[in-house]
């Protein structure tokens, strides 16, 4: 079965621009318990078939051959993870497996609805970290925002994951020119009260109905020039191949981060690739291509050693085609057809 790419006698996924990739976003579903205005429209989704989804077999396959070529890093997303109800059992897999014979980390991103009543059994299966999204603190914007009347359940799971071993905690914000930026100070103090970072994320051209507008973008500068009236703001250094700048708030310990990926981006260290729920390999959130892994896992021609190979091939040669940036910048871009929710964070 040939897929394009043989695969490498050499170690790693590395690049044409030497970048190492380490860490892979893995989408559980592309369905979601909200409907934020910048992801996804409120009715008329056509959603993934049961059939195309991944299964958990299926995700820890992919996960070990990535493991086995370096990857050490495995972030669940969505659409929502917390709808999968195999989802401890995916977080037990996969954080079974080791990397360079150490153990990986697994990590998952969630809007929190519905956390506080998994946190126990996916800390148990080996859960490292989580990062919940929340763009507003009051409850009729948030209701503006999402579609769905459920800031108290997401703030219940902030409650929750802050009282669970889970850290470094992190709350992610969407900054928004006239819809959240007048609140961007009282979300970094709901972060500090639960000993967690917010990241502010500039908005991206992801949204399902393709009607992203650059004005209506928070920009990293603007971001920083608000929090900046509030507290001094310190670089933290060693910032790697990290997406978010960080800041200490007041010299510490507290911190702050912006992920700039419009007006700052760090295509330059980026070392992710993404899983899609029904099987595509992407090599960057903005890619307009991708690597079909689902359909060598599910041939019966194939042995187990057949597959893993193949997937493989598939892993290296999405990596092999990886460009050096989005180029959102540029004239001709063009957004991905996939909406965030399909693509995976």
């Amino acid at each position: 079965m040939s897929l394009g790419v043989e695969p490498s006698t050499s170690t790693g996924l590395v690049d044409t621009f030497g970048r190492v990739h380490s860490d892979l976003r893995i989408s559980l579903t592309d369905r979601c318990s909200l409907r934020c205005t910048y992801c996804m429209p409120e009715q008329g989704n056509v959603w993934l078939t049961r059939s195309s989804i991944m299964s958990a077999d299926e995700i820890e396959h992919v996960a070990r051959v990535a493991a086995d070529l370096g990857v050490t890093s495995f972030r669940l997303t969505g659409g929502e993870p917390l709808l999968r109800v195999d989802l401890a059992e995916i977080v037990r897999r996969v954080a079974g497996l080791t990397s360079g014979g150490s153990p990986v980390e697994v990590t998952l991103t969630t809007n929190g609805i519905g956390l506080a009543a998994r946190l126990d059994e996916l800390v148990a299966a080996g859960l490292s970290r989580v990062n919940i999204s929340i763009d507003t603190t009051r409850q009729d914007r948030f209701l503006s925002l999402t579609k769905r009347d459920r800031l108290p359940d997401v703030l219940e799971g902030i409650r929750a994951a802050a009282d669970s071993p889970l850290r470094p905690l992190k709350l992610n914000a969407v900054a928004m020119r006239g819809v959240n930026d007048d609140e961007l100070v009282d979300l970094v103090d709901l972060a500090v009260a639960h000993d967690a970072e917010m990241r502010f994320i500039e908005q991206m051209p992801l949204d399902a109905g393709h009607v992203w507008d650059r004005s209506t973008m928070l920009t990293r500068d603007e971001i920083l020039a608000v929090l900046g009236e509030r507290w001094s703001l310190t670089p933290v250094p060693g910032r790697g191949d990290a997406p978010a700048e960080r800041f200490e708030l007041d010299a510490g310990p507290h911190t702050v981060g912006v992920i700039a990926s419009v007006t700052a981006p760090f295509c330059a260290t980026c070392n992710r690739l993404r899983l899609t729920a029904d099987g595509q390999l992407r090599n960057c959130l903005f890619a307009t291509d991708e690597l079909d892994v689902l359909r060598a896992l599910r041939d019966e021609s194939l042995t187990v050693a057949d597959r893993d190979a193949a997937v493989e091939t598939v892993l290296r040669g999405s990596v092999g085609a990886k460009k050096a940036g989005h180029a959102i910048g540029d004239p001709l871009f063009l957004q991905p057809v996939r909406g965030m929710n399909a693509i995976g964070g």
